[in-house]
């Protein structure tokens, strides 16, 4: 209803949709069939997000099935979804990467996106610890890179659980300050995966309670300031375009 709203409107229209299914469900054929009639030719990925952690400190808690990545319902889910040109997607806590990469080394046929970097924490448990848990996460990333399937989602940075506390202050993050904390994380990325596998993605609403969408847009774009106007044209647009086939 939202992209049939945006369609009749002069500014962006909103093109793909990525919606939700149990990947697990003997039914799952018909599952998609609905979702392509109801998502009327928009239908582009489905994200069974993978995402546990029993942490209470946790402000956006995943709520994933125990031992989902394994489960071989799941998995033939996953590699379904190429018979049906639809992308699978997870949302999921740093620690949960290994089994992310695992998913997308059995699903070869099936083009697989990390959304918001494998969401590293920093918060309970995790608090004051990102430095030591970046320096697994770039093993992890760079695993899930070698595989040819996969595609990199950048963002969703600024979720409370990150840890930054920006969501906790009077003043939102500035774009200097989003660049500082952030880039070490984007450019691992993008270089193991390379920037015609990126693409920029902003979060939001979830990242509005750390800073504003402007004000994220404008980090990126010094994030991106490194890379040629090609590379640059990728992550901005047209990896998103290929891969979601807009």
């Amino acid at each position: 209803g939202e992209a049939a709203k945006s369609a009749a409107l002069a500014g962006p229209e909103i093109l793909g949709i990525v919606a939700t299914a149990d990947l697990r469900l003997d039914n799952l054929d018909d599952q998609l069939a609905q979702h392509e009639q109801a998502g009327d030719g928009r239908l582009r990925g489905i994200r069974h997000a993978l995402a546990r952690d029993d942490d209470p400190a946790l402000v956006i808690r995943g709520n994933g099935p125990e031992g989902l990545a394994e489960h071989e319902g799941f998995l033939r889910g996953v590699q379904r979804l190429a018979a049906h040109n639809l992308t699978y997607e997870s949302w999921h806590y740093h620690h949960q990467n290994a089994a992310f990469c695992a998913v997308a080394a059995q699903a070869p046929e099936t083009t697989v996106v990390l959304d918001h970097f494998g969401t590293p924490l920093g918060v309970g448990r995790y608090e004051g610890t990102l430095d030591t848990i970046f320096e697994q996460w770039k093993l992890d990333i760079a695993a899930i890179a070698a595989l040819p399937n996969t595609i990199a989602k950048l963002g969703g940075l600024a979720m409370p659980d990150n840890g930054y506390g920006w969501h906790a202050r009077e003043l939102p993050a500035n774009s200097d300050e989003i660049v500082d904390a952030h880039e070490r994380w984007y450019h691992h990325a993008i270089e193991c995966f390379g920037p015609n596998r990126c693409m920029f993605e902003s979060n939001f609403p979830v990242d509005r309670l750390s800073l504003s969408y402007r004000t994220l847009w404008n980090a990126l774009k010094k994030i991106a300031s490194r890379y040629d106007e090609t590379e640059q044209a990728a992550m901005f647009e047209d990896t998103a375009r290929r891969v979601y086939r807009l």
